[in-house]
């Protein structure tokens, strides 16, 4: 895992995988690759999640922090119950979280069910877009039977080609958590390739795949970090840990997990992959736990929209009093050890 090898970012997954395994891509080769990763160390795992959960920035960069968090946010909406008029109010407060406050940031992106993709991008109107236009936001869609990935093939992916036939920018997709915990590595690679496939729109650019391994049905870090390796092998632009369905959803071991993960690919092949953890993390103090994590494993550099969101439904509303508080002077720092 420590060796170079020189894969270029723009090749196909296939070409990548079989450059990292040394050889054609096949259930066998996989599964050798991927159980001769090292065991997880899960005591020291835990201890260093713990250790970095004591820390913080300094209070005079607190609200830079606030803001990074909101810029990192993807605002999301994923009931039974939701309605176009509900995504046009998701939409209305990812671009103007604080009326009272034109300097706010706007969050990254809003993430909906496919079928909503269409509502949010009629609302976003000339601000869609991350990469198209200044304050952009992106229009992230759950898709391939999101949560449970119970369906066949054939449906994932017209799941997935509708919604970026709609405008989706970024596809969150679920993988088969049966055939992982079997083995069958080479059916859950396929099927990312495949959906990473469907991601094509007719331009010939691709929206974003974010992988959801759903840690809390993987049940050891071992199968964690497995599961982050294929999910990059196979071509996900960012790996995301739950959706938010299932309990426990994010922890911080287990994206510390995959954060090393994404650190050891980059060294490994000067490529950056994302991370999202989703699920459970309600108040702007645990996700500063989050940012100073990325910040010492993979670098500051990850704190940005491209490589690093938190999927969030009511983390929003907790940042927004914080950062009212501290500009009103009527804010307690948290008595936690300071790093720079």
């Amino acid at each position: 895992m420590t060796s170079q090898i020189p894969v270029k970012a723009q090749n196909a997954p296939t070409d990548r995988a079989a450059e990292v395994l040394g050889g054609p891509v096949s259930d066998t080769s996989l599964r050798r690759y991927l159980e001769g990763i090292p065991g997880v160390d899960a005591v020291g795992l835990e201890a260093r999640a713990a250790s970095l959960g004591t820390r913080s920035i300094k209070t005079t960069s607190k609200a830079r922090a606030l803001d990074t968090i909101i810029s990192l946010i993807d605002l999301t909406t994923l009931e039974g119950a939701d309605t176009p008029g509900k995504v046009r109010s998701l939409v209305a407060k990812a671009l103007t979280p604080d009326a009272a406050d034109p300097t706010c940031p706007r969050v990254a992106a809003v993430c909906v069910y496919g079928d909503m993709v269409a509502s949010a991008v009629d609302a976003l109107g000339a601000s869609h877009g991350l990469d198209t236009a200044p304050g952009g936001i992106n229009v992230a869609a759950v898709a391939t039977a999101f949560p449970s990935g119970r369906a066949s093939r054939s449906v994932k992916l017209a799941d997935t080609a509708e919604a970026v036939a709609a405008g989706a920018d970024e596809i969150d997709m679920v993988i088969d958590r049966g055939a992982f915990l079997s083995g069958r590595y080479g059916e859950v690679f396929d099927e990312i390739v495949a959906v990473k496939e469907a991601c094509r729109r007719p331009d010939g650019r691709y929206a974003h795949l974010k992988v959801i391994l759903e840690t809390g049905e993987l049940n050891t870090y071992d199968n964690v970090r497995r599961a982050s390796w294929l999910s990059i092998l196979a071509g996900g632009d960012f790996i995301k840990t739950s959706t938010g369905k299932v309990a426990p959803a994010a922890t911080l071991p287990v994206t510390l997990s995959m954060l090393e993960v994404v650190r050891d690919w980059y060294r490994l092949t000067g490529e950056r992959i994302g991370v999202k953890p989703a699920g459970g993390i309600r108040t702007s103090k645990d996700a500063i736990k989050y940012l100073v994590t990325v910040a010492e494993t993979t670098g500051v550099e990850w704190l940005q929209p491209h490589l690093f969101r938190f999927g969030a439904s009511s983390l929003l509303n907790d940042v927004l009093l914080q950062r009212q508080k501290l500009s009103t002077g009527h804010y307690s720092a948290p008595d936690y050890v300071t790093i720079d």
